[in-house]
């Protein structure tokens, strides 16, 4: 089985299309969305309406959670945009993924951690803001007892694999949609890839092993800026045009 593997599209239709010409052309057999879809400033409604539509295998990120639970006057400015633009049939469409699914006994999908849709799986924040990888240790005390041996994530937008001794595979495909952010939790800091290609990665079972292929594509993310400083958000067009937050 190939195995595409989505996350963290945040409403950035443009770079969503442009991964979906590349997965097309690759023959894989299932996609699976990883969470976070719509919230930012670009084209939340579009992609929800594109979503739906596609009705692949999903889970809930963080963001769909706030959007269907936080009050509006709480929420931070990303998932305020992605609020006005939806409607009813959308926060239902949201509503229907579980937080966490397997695919089968050997695929687990969590938008974080097992336990939680905030925390990095495969990093660490320390007490100066310094995003570093996570050591073997700690991801596998993060994994717990989830027993498929393909564990997929997303939450910190960096692509990454991980395998274990016990023959874990634990994946981050990378996002679709905003290569660099900045965020509070648990200290302030940065995360950045450092182009502004879209990510995700296919996956293939070969024998007893997962090969992991991370994917770059270029779109047309000079468009996706001007989207994002129409909205007033420089932030995201900085990290749209370089994969940084200048």
């Amino acid at each position: 089985m190939r195995l595409a593997a989505l996350s963290d599209i945040h409403g950035n239709l443009l770079a969503l299309e442009a991964v979906l010409v590349d997965v097309a052309r690759r023959g894989v057999d299932a996609i699976v969305n990883v969470g976070d879809s719509l919230s930012g400033p670009l084209q939340p409604r579009e992609t929800a309406d594109r979503l739906m539509a596609l009705d692949w295998p999903t889970i809930r990120g963080n963001h769909e959670r706030q959007l269907l639970e936080v009050p509006r006057a709480a929420m931070g400015p990303s998932d305020a945009y992605a609020d006005d633009c939806i409607t009813d049939v959308h926060r239902d469409w949201m509503r229907r993924p579980p937080p966490t699914r397997s695919l089968g006994s050997d695929v687990f999908v969590c938008h974080g951690t097992p336990s939680s849709d905030l925390a990095y799986f495969l990093q660490t924040v320390d007490a100066d803001g310094t995003v570093r990888d996570a050591d073997d240790a700690l991801v596998a005390e993060r994994a717990g007892d989830v027993a498929a041996s393909l564990v997929l994530c997303g939450h910190s937008h960096l692509p990454r694999v991980v395998r274990l001794p016990d023959g874990r595979t634990i994946v981050n495909p990378g996002s679709v949609g905003l290569q660099a952010f900045e965020w509070d939790q648990p200290v302030p800091h940065v995360v950045a890839n450092g182009s502004p290609h879209a990510r995700y990665a296919v996956l293939k079972r070969v024998d007893d092993a997962w090969r992991v292929e991370h994917v770059r594509v270029a779109y047309d993310w000079e468009a996706a800026a001007r989207m994002a400083d129409a909205r007033a958000r420089p932030d995201w067009a900085v990290a749209l045009r370089t994969g940084s937050m200048g």
